[in-house]
């Protein structure tokens, strides 16, 4: 096996055993995105009645991106702040791969892992609802997968940061608000200035695909370049960001200070 395998299985060996020693957290994660899906449905159907089965699907598109985005985006974040409290991190940087191939492969798990979870609470809500959605594997896993890469572009940002200023939790929460913004709005009537921030292309792109049937390679070239760039764009500042953030905390000696 080359290197780089040995690597991806080396991280994804480590994330099952990480889930199967925490079950009760990762269970946790699915359960109260339900529980806050399930507020919002029964909870508009007594406010509102039928009018909220006009917007459903949307929010049924809504919450699996939302879930498969806060997944990703605490697993970026999240990994670097565990490495640092565990005394493991300075481990990493001495390993031959480097920190930052490592937390390629890392993020790489990341977004697999958090579709999964994303497609995992989406089968609760259709059962829920009783709506269906067409889910074209082929559109909808990119999709999905485009979409959400600004976010671990960000989850970088805040991994460096939180190398530097260690505490960071309470600020680190407050980013998933912004992303329910940038999801519910669309970058259609007059708004085109959102295509150049995280999400809400993907987001009208996943509900026109998931409600319409529309097949990835029936969008507009123009849409999926879009898509791509901004995706690519985010993670590579990001990317960058959090290197230098690392380079950062090695000068000022606080890289493994918690």
């Amino acid at each position: 096996m080359s290197q780089l395998g040995l690597l991806v299985r080396a991280v994804v060996e480590k994330q099952l055993i990480l889930l199967r020693r925490y079950w009760i957290n990762t269970i946790t994660l699915l359960v109260t995105m339900y529980v806050f899906f399930a507020m919002i449905f029964y909870g508009g159907q007594a406010v509102a009645g039928p009018a909220i089965e006009e917007s459903l699907d949307g929010i049924v598109v809504g919450f699996f991106l939302f879930t498969a985005t806060t997944s990703a985006y605490f697993g970026v974040a999240g990994n670097v702040m565990r490495e640092a409290q565990w005394g493991t991190l300075e481990q990493l940087f001495m390993s031959p791969f480097g920190i930052g191939r490592v937390m390629a492969v890392k993020s790489v798990y990341n977004v697999a892992f958090s579709v999964i979870v994303g497609l995992a609470l989406l089968g609760c809500m259709l059962v829920t609802t009783g709506r269906t959605l067409r889910l074209d594997v082929l559109t909808v896993v990119p999709l999905s997968v485009l979409a959400i890469l600004p976010v671990v572009g960000i989850g970088f940002v805040f991994a460096g940061l939180s190398l530097l200023y260690k505490r960071i939790e309470n600020v680190t929460q407050l980013v998933q608000f912004a992303f329910v913004a940038l999801i519910a709005v669309s970058p259609t009537d007059g708004r085109e200035y959102l295509l150049a921030l995280p999400l809400s292309q993907g987001s009208d792109m996943l509900r026109e695909a998931m409600t319409d049937g529309t097949r990835l390679w029936e969008f507009p070239l123009a849409d999926v370049t879009i898509l791509v760039v901004v995706g690519l764009a985010y993670l590579s500042v990001g990317y960058a960001a959090f290197h230098w953030l690392v380079y950062r905390a090695r000068k000022l000696g606080v890289l493994g200070h918690y």
